[in-house]
Order: structure tokens, then sequence, then C-alpha cells
């Protein structure tokens, strides 16, 4: 039976997760600080561990470093519970070496999902190893925290001052023989700009782009640049995110994205009741291939602007409006399923014509991850 320790100062809140747990026949010990809770770790080496962020004594982000630091517990996977108004502490948290985190209020099958996912992680690993997945994930995770998080500093820095990412005027164009490209566009938004201002709908796509270089930045994108309303994204490796391939990154930021659009949806309910607005919703593409990051002199404004060129990344394009006719949330090509088999699970599989092509693109829709039994 495994074993989960469980840290929340909230006891209505600690009640609920760990009857959830107990429901799905794991063992649970609760602390209601970091400080009984990382005691209970050591003495006891469960197999999972989730904690709160803000708790007394010692707060989740403490008690993740102090665990990280002990040779006899460091491996084991920690997710943490923040809430949705601290989106810095998930940035925080994934550079500080969590596994995963879950926002509060969250649904019972929500800590499910995530609980098995982390307790079945061996046979994940086993199963992503011709994915060229890294086993000692953890071990990686210890090694690289504090180069992964001034790596993302200096990145959400330069975005913030629209100049990220930077390319030096005298390097040359990056060329990558296998990449993964991500392109999410968003749907009605012809609707929605007619029936709000510019003022409104200018607050509802920032909040759900904030909310998209927020998932791309966890899950280590290399590039990203708007293409009208949509959003393009590069996923390569690196010795930055070597610990998980690009292709499972790419799917995990499409699964994120497709959340934030669920977020905005239910804030256009809140705020805007009466309007009649059409659905705000997401379609994403996913494919894998060669990709170069084209360097370009701006003759006008000075500086050098990064275009992500080659034929991966027009197919990504042409891929995301033809699924989108299709009711496909997020479409996938094989080309770039075949480097996370094992690890998502799909439906419909569809050979998709795509216009200007002479040949059909074959392509799936992805459902989520797979859980491993």
């Amino acid at each position: 039976m495994p074993l989960i320790v469980l840290m929340e100062d909230d006891a209505a809140t600690r009640t609920l997760v760990a009857s959830v747990l107990r429901k799905d026949g794991y063992e649970v010990l609760s602390a209601d600080n970091g400080v009984s809770g990382l005691e209970l770790v050591r003495q006891n080496k469960p197999d999972l561990v989730i904690s709160d962020v803000q708790m007394p004594l010692m707060d989740g982000f403490a008690m993740l470093q102090a665990l990280r630091a002990d040779p006899a517990i460091m491996t084991i996977p920690v997710i943490l519970l923040t809430s949705l108004q601290e989106r810095a502490h998930m940035r925080i948290g994934m550079t500080s070496g969590a596994d995963d985190y879950i926002t509060k209020p969250f649904r019972p099958g929500e800590l499910r999902e995530a609980a098995a996912a982390q307790l079945n992680k061996r046979e994940m690993q086993a199963a992503l190893q011709t994915m060229a997945v890294e086993a000692a994930v953890q071990a990686a995770l210890v090694d690289q925290k504090h180069h992964l998080s001034r790596l993302y500093e200096e990145k959400l820095a330069s975005e913030l001052s629209d100049k990220w990412p930077a390319a030096d005027a005298a390097s040359e164009d990056e060329k990558f023989s296998n990449a993964s490209v991500l392109f999410v566009d968003v749907l009605n938004y012809a609707g929605l700009a007619e029936k709000l201002s510019s003022t409104e709908l200018s607050d509802v796509v920032r909040q759900f782009y904030n909310n998209a270089g927020d998932t791309v930045h966890l899950f280590g994108a290399r590039h990203m640049q708007f293409v009208g309303e949509g959003l393009l994204v590069v996923f390569v490796d690196s010795t930055d995110t070597s610990s998980v391939n690009h292709g499972l990154r790419a799917a995990r930021a499409a699964l994120g994205l497709v959340d934030a659009a669920k977020r905005v949806q239910k804030f256009l309910n809140s705020q805007f009741p009466a309007y009649g607005l059409p659905r705000f919703d997401v379609s994403v593409a996913l494919n894998s291939g060669p990709v170069a990051l084209a360097k370009l002199e701006d003759p006008l404004h000075g500086g050098i602007h990064v275009l992500p060129v080659g034929d991966t990344v027009s197919v990504t394009l042409l891929l995301q409006k033809q699924a989108s006719k299709a009711g496909w949330k997020i479409a996938a090509s094989v080309a770039m399923l075949r480097g996370v088999t094992g690890a998502v699970n799909t439906g419909a599989r569809a050979l998709i014509s795509l216009p200007g092509r002479t040949a059909a693109l074959d392509a799936a829709e992805l459902l989520g991850l797979a859980l491993q039994t």
C-alpha cells in the first residue's frame, strides 16, 4: 500500500485530501505544518509528499528545499498545493524541485490523477525510455534547480520588456534537427470583439495570454511569439530541460492552455453574463521535426528578431486551422506522437488535407496524459 505524507495547516482541507486519498487505497500520514511534516517524511520515507505552500513554522518551499538537501529522502516526489491567485508560487515550486502542483480549489479527480501520476512515476519512466527521458528526474532537478531558476527569470524579464527571446546580432541562425512546435489560436475571436469594448477585450485576451506565457515557460519553451491572435511556441531538448523530452513538454503545455481557456470562460460567465458572448475557446496543434530559428535584422527599429521557419512550422499552422474545423481541441501529428508513445492518450485519428500541400497529414486528437498501471 503506497504511503503518502500530507502537510496542510487548514484542518478542513487536510481532512478532505486525506479522505480522498484513503478512499483510493493509500495510507496517509498528516501534519499541520512543514516542520512536523518533514519529520514524518524522514521517519517513514513515504512514496509521495503532498504539501501546502503557506504553512506555519516552515512553508512548503522551505520544506521542499530541506527535503531535496537530504540524500535519504531527496528523490521522493512532491506535489505542491497553491491558490489560483498565487501564480508566482507555481513558477517557484517548479524551479525548486517540485514534481507537480495543484491549484486550489481543486476537484477530487484532479488530486487522484496527480497522485496516481507521481506514484506510478517509475513505471512511466520505464515506458518513456524509448523517448530518451532520463530515469533520474529528481536528481536532475536538484542538480539544476538554481540554474533553472536563473534561466526562467532571465526569460521572464526579457518577455516583459518585449525583447524575449533576445538574440545576438552577430550570432548565426539556430538549427534543430528535431523540435516540437505548438500553435494555439483563440476561437470566436471576431465574435468576442464584436460584443466587447476594446478595453474589455484586451482584459480578456491579456488574462489568457498571461496564463499561456506562464504555462509555456513552466514547460521550458525555447521560443514563443504571437501570430495574429495566436501564439507560436517552439520546444527543443537542451541541458536545461534534459529530464523530459521536448514532445512531452509540448503536450503538457497544450493541455495547460486548454485548461487556461476554461478559466477564462468562467471569468466571462461571471463578468459579462448578459452580453450573450460566444464561448471563449482555443484550438491547439502540435508537430515535430526540423526547425530553424532565423535571426533577422530589423532595418527600421534596429535589433534582431527571431522567426521560426521550416516545413514543421508551416504544417503546424495549417494543422490547427483544419483540426479546429473537426472539433479537435488538440491535434497532434503522428510524427510528434511517436515521440511520446505511452505517455499520452489519443482519440480520433485521420488523414487531414492541408491547403497547398499534395499529401495529407496523419494526425490524431490528443486527449490527455496517460496514467501507467
